[in-house]
Order: C-alpha cells, then structure tokens, then sequence
C-alpha cells in the first residue's frame, strides 16, 4: 500500500471510531479492551493522534513523550478526539515527502512510516468502538490486514522490547487463508521473536483464518479462527504478546 493509501485508511477508520463511540456513549464498556470504557479508548486514541502529528509538523528528530490524557468527557471529549485526527490527517496529507523525523521501525520514509502506523493504531481502535457499540462491524479489507500482520510481526515483535520468549525454542506458522502465499514462520526463543515471510519451515503451531480475523486476533481482539498443532504456542502469543 502507498502513503496515500494509508492516510486515506487514518481518515476513514478515525471517522468510523468516533460514530461508533458517540453511538455507544463514553461510559460504556469496551470488550475487546479489558477494564476499558469508550472515554478511556478515545482519550488513548486521541492523545496517540496528537502525538504522531507532532514528529511530521515539527520534525521532532528524538523520541518525545506524549502531552498527557486529557480530563474530558462526553460531547466535549468527542469533538477533542475529532478535532485532533482531523490534525493527524492534515499534518500528513501535507508534510513534505522527505520530512524527517523521528520513527520507531523500519519504513521507506518517516511519512510513510507515520501514516502506515496510525492508520492501523486507529483501525485497531475502532474495531474497538465498535465492539462498545455494538451491531455488526466494518470489514478491513485483505490487503489492509495482511500489511497489519506483517507490521506486527516483522516490526512490532522485531524489536528487543517483545516479550513474547520461549526458553525452549518454538516456531509459530501464520498464514491467512483467503490470500494466496500469505503466509509467515515466527521462530521463538529467548530472544526476540524472528518472522519470515514464508512457510516452509516445519512449525509447532499453525494459525490460520481469513487476513482480517487473523489480523485482529495477533492484536488479541479475537480468538484465533483456527489453531493446529501445540495450542500452547498459540496460547504464548495470546498472553505475552500485548503492546505497551
């Protein structure tokens, strides 16, 4: 997916979050997100947004910690949480290719790297909202959701803060079903997690499903579609996967 792409995804699925939550209300629960009410998933979201858009408009080249959550609530907490993904959206729409700025994975540019990031941290949340809201949800398209895997798995879990380890060395198989070749070997050890993009390894555990349900269920938003194997390898990634 290019750039463009993604900043076109930020702005839909931020557009569908907010719907969703003023449809459900800022004190209702959020069920994909454990002790979570829908103020809690906007005020993270919306501090999130703020602080993504501050690396592209000021060029921020080191890391800086967000502002803070802010103490609002209903009606007033909805147009704050619009207000700032209006200004994530802009900022990126207009940053200059070459921006640079500080980023935490490997990408073709920070640009690209920014809006590829928020355009799944939103989605992700909005699913969220959704599940407050709830009713059938909005589809992520196969495309969308097999880049939302491979970001997670070669990039989230790349990183030596992943907690998801093994003493014992294991090979988790990830492979959407409804793409053809789609398909990753996440090889676990004492170390941070090591993915390639391919499937001919022998693994210890397959998960498989349809791009977006397996998407959702590697960010823990739904049980895996379907586990073969040693279920305990599944059960690792479900436990110590989560994102701080």
């Amino acid at each position: 997916m290019e750039t463009a792409e993604f900043i076109e995804t930020l702005d839909r699925e931020g557009r569908l979050l907010a719907a969703a939550a003023e449809e459900a209300g800022t004190h209702a629960t959020v069920p994909t997100c454990q002790g979570w009410q829908v103020r809690d998933l906007l005020r993270h979201t919306g501090t999130v947004h703020r602080w993504a858009a501050a690396f592209v408009a000021e060029g921020y080249t080191a890391y800086r910690p967000g502002e803070g959550l802010p103490d609002l609530d209903g009606a007033e907490l909805l147009g704050w949480f619009r207000e700032g993904h209006r200004y994530l959206v802009r900022t990126l729409s207009t940053a200059a290719p070459d921006v640079r700025c500080w980023h935490f994975l490997p990408a073709p540019s920070p640009l690209a790297f920014w809006a590829r990031r928020q355009a799944h941290e939103t989605a992700v949340h909005r699913v969220d909202a959704e599940s407050a809201r709830g009713g059938t949800p909005t589809a992520i398209g196969p495309a969308f959701a097999l880049d939302g895997i491979d970001e997670l798995l070669r990039g989230f879990h790349a990183r030596p803060r992943s907690r998801v380890r093994s003493e014992e060395p294991r090979v988790l198989r990830v492979r959407a079903t409804d793409v053809d070749g789609a398909v990753w070997t996440v090889r676990l050890s004492a170390e941070p997690p090591v993915t390639e993009r391919d499937g001919r390894a022998d693994a210890d555990c397959e998960v498989s499903g349809p791009a977006a349900q397996l998407c959702l269920a590697l960010w823990n938003r739904l049980p895996f579609p379907q586990v073969t194997g040693d279920a305990s390898v599944a059960a690792l990634w479900r436990e110590k996967s989560a994102i701080g």
